[in-house]
């Protein structure tokens, strides 16, 4: 065993070494729970064979030569929630490791998106490609740069494209993790997320900011999916759905503050979206759940890394991991899995 130079308080570490052997003897569920535990005390664990490391769970936030910032944690990104919204929307891009889809993305929205739409992309622990990529975006995209609360922020003085925002990581946090640092800097009264997997081909800011205009949606989207249990979801065309899939995904700003941030636990993208959307949803047992609602957008579905380029028996298994956090929160929630009626 491994440890940091930080003093482990004596529960985590008899937390490791119980999840150490419940690796030994394959008890995957057990190994996966203690994890849970380790994390949410504000620890991480790297497994070396039969033994472990213990760190400290969040990287060092620093400044390096220029004045750009690499935040170790969400919590260290200064939040603009408190502050009134500005301008129509911001849209949420995590960028990793395959520049071309994140460029693609951008193009897309800063061709066709109206007035008063913002770009954040959280540069997640990205590629050297990926961060030249960016900075060429954003060049392309906007004509001054000026510092703001320790953050580069790119912004539009002689186009009416949008701006664009990079806050960039110390380390790779994870898909929650690097969305909750860009919530905390959306200014717009609606937050989009975009997977970089897709390619706007007109407007699809407006039609997502209209379906939320009904005080009875609560989460909007491109892509939704349905569920008799809450088990198994599957596709759904454009209408009430139960949950909306995260290639296009947006919600009210004030409701990543009251009720978020996402669960950092969520490292792997796989079935945060549904998550997301059932707590955007949820409105205690007692009352009627928001609405979810998929309507059509212009945008084309590109292939997405994010699940290609993990191999199978791997992605599977953080997948159900995920789905497990489902099943915890809202596992006996039925009229979550009803979509619900309205009268014409």
């Amino acid at each position: 065993m491994t440890a940091s130079r930080r003093k482990i308080p004596e529960e985590i570490l008899s937390a490791a070494h119980d999840r150490a052997r419940a690796r030994r003897e394959r008890d995957w569920p057990e190994a996966d729970r203690l994890r849970d535990v380790i994390e949410a005390a504000g620890w991480k664990i790297v497994d070396r064979g039969t033994d472990f490391a213990l760190a400290p769970a969040a990287a060092p936030t620093v400044e390096e030569t220029g004045g750009i910032v690499r935040y170790g944690s969400s919590r260290d990104v200064p939040s603009r929630l408190d502050e009134p919204s500005s301008g129509l929307a911001t849209v949420v891009l995590a960028a990793t490791d395959w520049p071309d889809d994140v460029d693609r993305a951008i193009a897309g929205l800063a061709a066709h998106s109206p007035e008063g739409v913002s770009i954040v992309v959280v540069a997640d622990g990205a590629s050297a490609e990926q961060e030249a990529a960016l900075a060429t975006a954003a060049a392309a995209t906007n004509s001054d740069v000026i510092r703001d609360t320790d953050v580069t922020r790119h912004t539009d003085v002689t186009r009416a494209g949008p701006a664009i925002e990079i806050v960039r990581t110390a380390e790779r946090l994870g898909q929650a993790a690097a969305l909750n640092a860009g919530f905390r800097r959306a200014t717009g009264s609606i937050v989009i997320v975009l997977d970089a997997s897709v390619e706007p081909t007109g407007d699809i800011v407006g039609p997502l900011v209209r379906a939320l205009e009904d005080p009875t949606v609560g989460v909007a989207g491109g892509w939704g999916v349905v569920s008799d249990n809450l088990r198994q979801f599957r596709d759904a065309p454009t209408g009430d759905v139960d949950a909306i899939e995260g290639y296009a995904l947006a919600f009210r700003r004030v409701d990543a503050g009251t009720r978020g941030p996402l669960d950092e636990h969520f490292r792997f993208y796989r079935n945060l979206d549904i998550w997301w959307s059932l707590v955007l949803r949820d409105e205690g047992e007692d009352h009627p759940p928001r609405r979810s609602v998929s309507v059509e957008l212009p945008a084309i579905r590109h292939e997405h890394r994010g699940w290609t380029s993990v191999p199978e028996a791997e992605r599977e298994r953080l997948s159900k991991r995920n789905f497990y956090r489902i099943i915890d929160r809202f596992g006996w929630r039925l009229d979550l899995a009803r979509p619900a009626v309205t009268s014409d």
